[in-house]
């Protein structure tokens, strides 16, 4: 396998794409090898008489179309396949059982990312196919459960938003069954619909200010197609098609004077997407007309791309180089979000701040004793784990521990982590004092087994870093561990700072060593050394 072909799958509510490519992480560009969608309407009935839940024909179409395009990525040597799902896995009650089958069947670990994650991918795609330049634009993306919103320069992004409108999800609000022409009234209950849920989204579009308006995906790509067709256009190449809101407008009106068969052969429509055509564009001009934006300009690019140029970066970090300035560091937006989320608690930032070195050793040190096999992912989420263990402080110091899970797993601001990774800081957020990890706590027992070890060990380390901080004073300075003797045993070395005892701190973390006896099987010593 060669390390620089990626598959990026994107699992979308109404199709799934893969695109594979070879990357040149040096010049953070890539060569695409094939392209390759099928429709599978993961989504459908999702949003509507079966809300919530994965219907079991959809959930066999998906799986099965994940599994020719694994087998399609290996035969040409992928490396990495990164698989990215959005809103119908996000909703989904039973998104496990798509979960686990994609893992058994397919082989293939399938990231459900949440909404905002995904209009940061969405804008890292667009961005890197589109000429911003000084500007400011607004992105538009109109998938089939969801509409991400972003405003955002060339290197960087002021607003992200996903809104739960998407071309399935109205379809199936107001079109399920009709096959007729749409009349202008029910094309206007659509709107209104529309207007509804993104009024808050656009007045924060307003405040924000943007240039011009891009719009990538689907809906808008065969909305531009119409229409050039209709103009009598022969396009080679849609991106940067200018899409007139005037022109945009005509298209819809002539599109509902057509039943769905006649759609189906309308030149510029797949016909696969001709029964939610409709829907999809009642989000795109009612967002048009509530902006007063004069067009669109089409993009090519969207989430898959994203997701390349978020591998390309993650490569970068991990390879320790910096960052070029035309790009920001996937680590950067991840500190980013955490330290946004931390301010919530600014009166603890000296301590947070030293726990995580605390933690941050303790996790070296056991790694190095061969007591773990963790790398720097896991060691990245324990920093931040860290960073935002007390952050509940702000809700109430009372079962702090609680209110820090629930702000860092319900916060809008975390941008850059997939949804597994929230919710393993949130755990560790919580395990940070009280009981440990047991399958009784409910948000434990989601995780996979994979993660739910990573919680177990690391939040040992959290918690032990805690209690080497109890005063609050940075008593202990550093520490380090040693194993020996036999049976063997683990040995916590403190080193105190020049000005204050660590005596609290001590008794502390000699007093409750159960939950490391738990998760390394060793028993433990404190020891103070000068």
């Amino acid at each position: 396998m060669n390390e620089n072909i990626l598959a990026a799958l994107d699992i979308g509510t109404n199709s799934i794409r893969m695109v594979l490519v070879r990357l040149h992480p040096e010049t953070g560009t890539w060569d695409t090898l094939s392209v390759h969608k099928e429709t599978v309407r993961l989504g459908q009935g999702e949003f509507s008489e079966d809300e919530g839940h994965l219907a079991h024909d959809a959930i066999e179409r998906g799986v099965l179309v994940l599994k020719q395009f694994v087998q399609v990525a290996r035969g040409r040597g992928a490396g990495e396949i990164v698989a990215i799902g959005t809103a119908a896995l996000r909703e989904a009650a039973n998104r496990d059982e798509f979960l686990t089958r994609a893992r058994d069947e397919a082989d293939v670990e399938v990231q459900v990312v949440p909404g905002v994650e995904e209009a940061r991918l969405i804008y890292l795609g667009v961005a890197s196919g589109t000429e911003i330049g000084a500007s400011r634009a607004l992105f538009v993306d109109i998938g089939g459960g969801s509409t991400e919103l972003i405003v955002g320069s060339q290197n960087e992004h002021f607003f992200l938003d996903s809104l739960k409108l998407g071309a399935i999800r109205l379809g199936n609000r107001f079109l399920t069954g009709v096959t007729d022409p749409i009349s202008a009234h029910l094309f206007e209950e659509m709107q209104r619909h529309v207007e509804g849920v993104a009024t808050h989204a656009l007045r924060k579009i307003e405040r924000t200010g943007f240039d011009f308006a891009v719009a990538s995906s689907g809906t808008a790509q065969n909305l531009a197609r119409v229409t050039a067709a209709r103009l009598g256009l022969d396009l080679n190449t849609l991106q940067n098609y200018e899409l007139d809101t005037a022109d945009l407008r005509e298209t819809v009106k002539y599109l509902c004077t057509l039943s769905l068969d006649e759609r189906r052969k309308v030149p510029g429509l797949n016909p696969e997407r001709a029964d939610i055509i409709i829907s999809g564009a009642a989000v795109l001009l009612t967002l048009a007309e509530e902006l007063k934006l004069p067009g669109f300009r089409i993009a090519e690019r969207s989430l898959r791309e994203g997701v390349l140029v978020d591998a390309i970066l993650r490569r970068l970090v991990r390879a320790g180089e910096r960052t070029p300035d035309t790009l920001a560091f996937e680590a950067g937006i991840r500190r980013r979000s955490v330290n946004r989320l931390s301010r919530l608690n600014p009166d603890e930032e000296k301590h947070s701040q030293h726990v995580a070195f605390l933690a941050l050793r303790l996790f070296d040190e056991v790694g190095e004793a061969g007591l773990h096999d963790f790398g720097t992912s896991e060691r990245e989420l324990l920093e931040y784990a860290s960073l935002l263990h007390d952050v509940g402080v702000w809700v109430s110091h009372g079962g702090h521990h609680r209110h820090s899970y629930y702000l860092v797993r319900h916060s809008d601001d975390m941008s850059g982590f997939t949804d597994e990774e929230i919710e393993i800081i949130a755990n560790l957020a919580y395990f940070h004092r009280k009981s440990s990890p047991r399958k009784r706590h409910a948000h434990f027992a989601l995780l996979s087994p994979a993660s739910q070890i990573k919680v177990r060990q690391c939040a040992v380390f959290l918690r032990l870093a805690e209690g080497l901080d109890r005063s609050h004073l940075g008593a202990v300075r550093d520490v380090s561990l040693s194993v020996e003797g036999e049976p063997r045993t683990a040995n916590l070395l403190l080193s105190p700072a020049s000005d204050t005892d660590a005596n609290l701190e001590t008794w502390y973390v000699s007093s409750d060593t159960s939950a490391w006896e738990e998760a390394f099987g060793l028993p433990l010593t404190v020891t103070v050394v000068a």
